[in-house]
């Protein structure tokens, strides 16, 4: 049992992760649960059975107010205020220079009430930049990342283990939406949402219920084959599926036309909003001439490619890999890389990874590396 560094914080479930003989590891401050046996284990239950996660480091930041979309619109480059109530939202925060400050999920919780989930090592940055950009709205910005634990059920077998612990409406929950219910006898938001590319669901609750939810879940998960999943396969899964991870693929020194994301910035949007100039040029200046493109790499041989290895083909460098590890799945190495558009095609030849001076050639392939039958 590995003892956390002084300043790391601890989740409500802590005691628990301990009791299961988790390998502990300090993530963005928190002290969190990096595997509790194998990650390869625990990966592959998530994508043939259910994963029980503890994600309780995520930062939540609440809006409410008659202007509270508005000032989200203008805080975001998503067209928050257009999301009905019940329904979430993948958007993003970004700098004036256009630079990604985050990638965020926002839930309508009602029409006055949004909540914003950004990643735990941005919590207070966005937090920052979102209560600074509200200010002349009628709405008030709430730091409620104490206010909430968050566990998720990841998996094929996760609705039927939901089923049995609620009676909310799971088959009428779409995919980023949410709905408050009742799970075990504890109150929840509960959303269709997650980051394994597998149908599951995210339960926010409050902490002090987190402890008898994960019983509740670990229990009648028993005949669905669930087991506790920690960070470790988190990425691996969300790698296999194509998702960005902030500090990886999204940085402040990209913007979202940097990262074919452009998509997320709704430029139609009534009003104006932070970055809109910087992002309209960024926009124009991908479409004249397209800049480095996020490809997947499917490894040849074994060897492991990690971020910031340099991608070549004839010698020149055509890229850098941002995510790189092996895949459960394909029984391979695989790695997510920005590189020239002139070498982004699937199945463009020649291409290596440079991986400690050897030049190890890799399949360029169409992102995701894995998609889920539906």
């Amino acid at each position: 049992m590995s003892t956390p560094p002084a300043a790391s914080r601890r989740t409500a479930l802590d005691a628990v992760h301990r009791a299961l003989g988790a390998t502990m590891t300090d993530f963005a401050g928190w002290d969190m649960p990096l595997r509790y046996g194998s990650e390869r284990d625990e990966h592959k239950a998530v994508r043939t059975a259910a994963g029980l996660f503890d994600l309780s480091h995520m930062g939540e930041i609440t809006v409410t107010g008659t202007q509270a979309g508005q000032a989200l619109d203008h805080a975001l480059v998503g067209h928050v205020s257009a999301l009905a109530v019940g329904r979430a939202r993948y958007t993003m925060i970004c700098a004036e220079d256009g630079g990604i400050l985050d990638d965020l999920i926002v839930y309508r919780l009602g029409d006055e009430e949004f909540m914003v989930v950004a990643n735990a090592s941005n919590a207070q940055t966005v937090l920052d930049a979102v209560t600074a950009r509200a200010a002349g709205f009628d709405a008030a910005v709430r730091d409620d990342r104490d206010a909430y634990a968050l566990l998720a059920v990841q998996g094929p077998n996760s609705p039927a283990i939901l089923k049995s612990l609620t009676d909310a409406d799971l088959d009428g929950l779409k995919y980023y939406a949410g709905l408050p219910g009742t799970v075990a006898g504890v109150s929840a938001l509960i959303a269709r949402t997650g980051y394994t590319g597998e149908d599951g669901f995210e339960l926010f609750v409050a902490p002090a219920d987190a402890e008898a939810l994960w019983s509740a879940l670990t229990e009648a998960g028993k005949a669905y084959d669930l087991v506790p999943c920690g960070l470790s396969c988190r990425d691996t899964l969300r790698l296999e599926a194509g998702m960005p991870l902030y500090g990886h693929e999204l940085t402040t020194a990209l913007t979202p036309f940097d990262a074919g994301l452009g998509r997320v910035v709704k430029f139609d949007k009534p009003g104006d909003f932070v970055g809109r100039e910087a992002l309209a040029a960024a926009a124009e200046k991908a479409a004249a001439t397209p800049p480095r493109k996020l490809v997947g790499l499917v490894a040849e041989g074994r060897r492991v490619p990690r971020a910031g290895y340099q991608v070549v083909a004839d010698g020149t460098v055509i890229g850098e890999v941002t995510s790189g590890a092996p895949s459960p799945t394909l029984g391979k190495p695989i790695a997510m890389a920005y590189v020239d558009a002139a070498h982004a095609e699937p199945g463009t030849k020649g291409v290596a990874v440079d991986i400690r001076g050897a030049h190890e050639p890799y399949e360029v392939v169409a992102l995701p590396f894995y998609k889920r039958a539906r």
